[in-house]
């Protein structure tokens, strides 16, 4: 398992992150995700710390709590040190005006929440979740930075934020020399690559490293969805909470990909999500995949992404499978890559 630098912070992280969102099931839209028991959940994150794989990703909503507490009974016979944490706030939890958002009243109180469900005094990473335009900017950054001044958070970072949510943020963290976020979590596949338009360039600048989520473009690239079957029986993408919930993508447009894919297949021996995972590592600013599994055989599937490498030759050839037209101002500025060289 290769360590990666998470952003332009100290803090080395393995190239896979093991997402606990499949732990705790509780609601329909985490039950289509997984029903893990703790005996699974034991093995899975047994399975991962033999493989080096140490960094476990969780958040407060995630089954309402449940997938924290699952996770921090689950490491509880680790040593603390051994382990690394993350977890998120800034949805609603809870019926109050105050449950919800990244005002300094919420995130302190979703934190010491968090910290109780998980079994531990600080998480390593902690994330907003989203962006709260509600919320004024330094409100937010200065409670982060007092969490991390406290000890309670060892590092800060985002999630689904846009560009300029990310650079005002950054911006003032420098201004006030306060914790800046040195990650952020993203969307991000071979069948969803506008990451690259502008949030990858803005890492790339900025320094901040890229927690992938759902890398394999939200259940669309197990190897189950092939042309001339479509969606088979028994995926959760046939769910509706989970195929609403999700990014949209036209089904011509995964079976392109998913052609290219198994053309790569057949040269490397390797299985659908292990290339579309491999690929995802050779991309800039990548600092880990957050990866799910259902079962133990889903999870070494997946730890078989690593340890390897595509060649530059099907790199391209992925790549011109899955590239789709850009939204403005992107077409434009890629039309003078001399003065916008593309990031990857």
């Amino acid at each position: 398992m290769e360590y990666r630098q998470l952003g332009r912070s100290g803090l080395k992280v393995p190239e896979l992150c093991f997402g606990a969102g499949t732990f705790g099931s509780q609601g329909d839209f985490f039950e289509a995700w997984s029903k893990t028991t703790a005996e699974e959940a034991d093995r899975i994150v047994g399975i991962c710390m033999d493989a080096g794989l140490n960094f476990f990703d969780t958040a407060d909503i995630y089954s309402y709590g449940s997938s924290e507490m699952a996770l921090g009974k689950t490491l509880a016979s680790y040593k603390r040190e051994d382990v690394l944490i993350s977890t998120k706030a800034t949805f609603r939890f809870g019926e109050g005006p105050n449950d919800v958002g990244s005002s300094r009243y919420h995130l302190i109180q979703s934190l010491e929440r968090s910290l109780k469900r998980l079994g531990t005094d600080y998480v390593d990473v902690y994330h907003l979740h989203a962006f709260d335009a509600t919320s004024p900017v330094e409100e937010t950054l200065q409670a982060l930075n007092h969490m991390v001044l406290a000890g309670k958070v060892r590092y800060i970072a985002c999630s689904n934020f846009s560009g300029w949510h990310l650079m005002k943020s950054l911006s003032v963290s420098e201004r006030y020399g306060w914790s800046r976020y040195v990650g952020q979590q993203a969307y991000y596949s071979l069948v969803g690559r506008d990451f690259e338009w502008e949030l990858m360039p803005l890492g790339l600048d900025q320094g901040v490293g890229t927690l992938v989520w759902s890398p394999l473009g939200w259940g669309r690239l197990t190897g189950k969805i092939r042309r001339g079957s479509g969606i088979p029986e028994g995926s959760r993408l046939n769910e509706k909470s989970v195929h609403d919930a999700g990014p949209q993508v036209p089904l011509e447009h995964i079976y392109r990909v998913v052609d290219a894919i198994d053309e790569v297949a057949k040269e490397t021996g390797k299985t659908v999500p292990q290339i579309a995972l491999n690929w995802l590592l050779r991309r800039p600013t990548i600092s880990t995949l957050i990866i799910g599994a259902r079962n133990e055989e889903q999870l070494r599937a997946n730890l078989g992404a690593v340890g390897w490498k595509l060649t530059p030759e099907q790199v391209a050839k992925l790549d011109a499978a899955s590239e789709l037209p850009k939204a403005y101002p992107y077409w434009h500025q890629a039309q003078f890559e001399e003065r916008n060289p593309s990031p990857v």
